[in-house]
């Protein structure tokens, strides 16, 4: 069973950044890649970014392309996502996810088994 605990999500001003961590539990993190999707009000939830099981191969939404980061650090278990260039429409809450079998990198939320709860993230015009 895997465990994903989000953090450091806040309210800050257009252009600010923020960095959002990912902890997991378990042995395996390094067996499979990490995805990092978002929800706004109202709206369906969105692919924002992934990163393979060694950090080697990344992909991002052509919305965040260019302004967001994902990294993982294997040793620690932990997933990464800095946001920099932040806009208001970047509002909306953070989730990073793990997939299932067969454990590929993809876009698709179907695909991911475990959740975490979620952290906020509110960028103010």
């Amino acid at each position: 069973q895997v465990q994903l605990v989000e953090s450091g999500g806040g309210l800050v001003q257009a252009g600010g950044s923020l960095r959002l961590s990912c902890a997991a539990s378990g042995p395996t993190f390094s067996s499979y890649p990490m995805g990092w999707f978002r929800q706004a009000p109202g709206e369906e939830r969105e692919f924002v970014a992934g990163v393979s099981w060694n950090g080697g191969t990344t992909h991002y939404a052509d919305s965040v392309k260019g302004r967001f980061t994902i990294s993982r650090n294997n040793a620690k278990n932990t997933a990464y996502l800095l946001m920099n260039s932040l806009k208001p429409e970047d509002t909306a809450v953070y989730y990073c996810a793990a997939p299932g079998p067969p454990y590929e990198l993809t876009t698709t939320p179907n695909a991911y088994k475990y959740w975490g709860h979620g952290t906020q993230v509110t960028v103010s015009s």
